[in-house]
């Protein structure tokens, strides 16, 4: 009777076991399979969907954008629930609709401390939904993510029109800035907002090893497409890139055929996004 009842408990015991064993390898199977989606909205505009459902917008040039697919410009609403909010500099293709959506939904505007300061002291933002770092910063805004601020060529100024005078009035908005943003499971993108060539990209590349590239290829204000191939191929080689800010902007006349030919013969990704389109990875 004891023995019976032994052999009982000790197959139950390992029932129970092999039960917890399968669900942590669903777990780890689950975690390990989950995809992290991009939406481009145009220009530098993304909004990423990470693996743990983690909605991160960027760059949010959607109302005022002339290639934003109309759902989303007619309708700011329809870019959903944001909890993750990222702007590189204060340009106004960049700096967009940002404001707009901390306030509506409640969140941090995460972005270069010059560039945070005048967004408050102007009104254009409350003092409590900004955050202002900088350059090797890191910022944890959500759970599991992690955003560090790197160096971008480029320059920042914010044009904002005064309500009191209804003239609009140039700002000094700091230095702007590129983000490394990894994702739970440890997948790392480098948003490289607006720059041109500069060396140190190879230590970004080195230092930070990003999985994905967002790069800018239109010349004029950023790398053109064969800057921008000369970078990719000479310095940072990471696994997979898209290119950005073009096709928005006339004095932004670099294409992705142009860029795609400048990359010709690389082992590196070109993933080439359509306004309104998402990818998977």
């Amino acid at each position: 009777m004891f023995s019976s009842t032994k052999k009982m408990i000790q197959a139950g015991l390992l029932t129970l076991s092999l039960f917890g064993m399968a669900s942590y390898v669903q777990a780890v199977d689950a975690s390990a399979t989950a995809k992290t989606d991009v939406l481009w909205f145009g220009q530098a505009g993304f909004r990423i969907k990470t693996p743990e459902g983690k909605m991160i917008l960027i760059d949010p040039w959607i109302t005022e954008g002339p290639k934003t697919p109309l759902i989303y410009k007619n309708d700011l609403s329809a870019i959903g629930p944001i909890d993750v909010l990222l702007v590189t500099h204060a340009h106004v293709d960049h700096l967009g609709d940002a404001p707009t959506v901390a306030k509506t939904n409640n969140i941090k505007l995460y972005g270069p401390a010059d560039m945070v300061t005048p967004l408050i002291t102007l009104g254009i933002l409350p003092a409590e939904l900004g955050h202002r770092f900088n350059k090797s910063g890191q910022v944890t805004p959500a759970p599991g993510i992690k955003v560090t601020a790197v160096h971008a060529d480029h320059s920042s100024l914010l044009v904002w029109k005064n309500p009191a005078t209804n003239k609009s009035e140039a700002h000094p908005a700091g230095e702007p800035v590129g983000y490394i943003i990894e994702l739970e499971n440890g997948f790392k993108i480098w948003h490289m907002g607006d720059t041109g060539l500069f060396s140190d990209m190879k230590f970004i590349s080195e230092h930070y090893k990003p999985d994905l590239v967002m790069i800018p290829i239109g010349g004029n204000f950023t790398m053109g497409p064969a800057d921008a191939a000369y970078a990719l191929r000479t310095w940072i080689k990471p696994k997979m890139v898209i290119p950005m800010h073009y096709n928005s902007n006339p004095m932004t006349k670099g294409t992705l055929a142009e860029f795609q030919e400048a990359m010709k013969g690389s082992s590196i990704k070109i993933v080439p996004m359509t306004e309104g389109q998402t990818v998977q990875f």
